[in-house]
């Protein structure tokens, strides 16, 4: 075996962050090949997903999944080919994709990972993308909570991002007007001319409770949450009676060290959710809808190679680099679904 197949590459997390993560919060380290016993597999990381949800798993406060301890390898998604199996069910040579890490190798239980199909087979990295977690977030999300029917309208922050992107592409597979937000004239524009939505608004420009407000003159029906913030100030007045509210993700207050000075509009938003009969429902996807996965994989598979959904990447090349990644995408730097070649395959 050569030096570079002696030892493993791993990001760990050196220490937890007050506010935006910064380059001391983690550490590149080396350690010897880890070993798969009976029952596992060795995998080698070939690309790795960079997502929002890591920055929670970066702070010690209560949460729905444990935090990662420090020393420990940063968690995250990852496809991988199988260099070593001790299991029947996998050979070398495999594709899988699972939560593996910032690392080059990983050793993992058999049916801790799942073996890569149809068009994940022809580009893996799909399986990190609209094929995979954020595919399946935006499908159920919008499906079972969102619930959209034909003629109404469907508002979608963060909406070139993986998750935003296909729930304005399902939206209008089901019939709606689908108004989106996102930041920076590019992005918009690229909304509307290749995912196809109705509209797009840059939340960075002024008055975008005025521009929202314009692009919805019928009132929204489903707004499905990604960021929070001032996005969400603009969306809240303009819902409609018995509007449905998934709640996905809160972008914009992952890095708060506290509660934003200001005005307290719980008291509003209560009263809102009464008045309009408003459903609001957070998720987690895999706790809340794993089961429903196989359906997710075969109506999201059928409508990509249709050509009925678009996708876009935004490729960043080498394990060392992970982190800048991840700072700019706190940021609303990435352009689509961020991930990391890790290895040439």
């Amino acid at each position: 075996m050569s030096q570079s197949q002696s030892e493993n590459r791993r990001i760990v997390l050196a220490s937890r962050p007050h506010g935006k993560p910064v380059d001391d919060n983690f550490r590149l380290e080396k350690a010897p090949l880890p070993e798969a016993k009976e029952g596992q597999l060795l995998l080698r990381t070939i690309w790795l997903s960079l997502d929002p949800y890591m920055r929670g798993r970066m702070s010690d406060a209560p949460s729905y999944a444990a935090p990662v301890q420090i020393g420990e390898v940063m968690t995250g998604g990852a496809v991988s080919r199988v260099v070593g199996s001790h299991s029947p069910d996998f050979k070398t040579g495999d594709l899988v994709v699972g939560s593996t890490g910032w690392q080059d190798y990983a050793v993992v239980n058999a049916g801790e990972v799942k073996k890569l199909e149809g068009a994940a087979l022809k580009q893996p990295s799909l399986a990190l993308g609209v094929l995979g977690m954020p595919g399946f977030t935006a499908f159920m999300g919008l499906l079972d909570i969102g619930e959209p029917k034909p003629g109404e309208t469907l508002v979608v922050a963060a909406a070139t991002g993986p998750v935003g992107s296909l729930v304005g592409q399902i939206g209008k597979i089901k019939g709606c007007r689908v108004v989106g937000i996102a930041g920076g004239e590019e992005k918009c524009r690229y909304a509307v001319e290749h995912f196809g939505f109705d509209e797009c608004l840059d939340h960075r420009a002024p008055d975008l409770d005025q521009r929202l407000n314009a692009a919805c003159p019928d009132g929204i029906d489903v707004y499905f949450e990604n960021v929070g913030g001032a996005v969400f100030d603009a969306v809240l007045p303009l819902l409609n009676t018995k509007a449905r509210i998934p709640v996905c993700g809160l972008v914009s207050q992952y890095n708060a060290t506290g509660l934003k000075e200001g005005h307290d509009r719980l008291s509003l938003l209560a009263s809102t959710i009464l008045r309009k009969r408003l459903r609001v429902q957070g998720f987690i996807i895999f706790d809340d809808y794993g089961h429903r996965y196989p359906e997710f994989a075969k109506q999201m598979g059928e409508w990509f190679e249709a050509g009925k959904v678009k996708f876009r990447e935004d490729v960043v090349e080498g394990l060392e680099n992970a982190p800048q990644a991840f700072f700019g995408l706190l940021e609303g730097k990435n352009f689509g679904k961020l991930v990391v070649r890790v290895g040439q395959d």
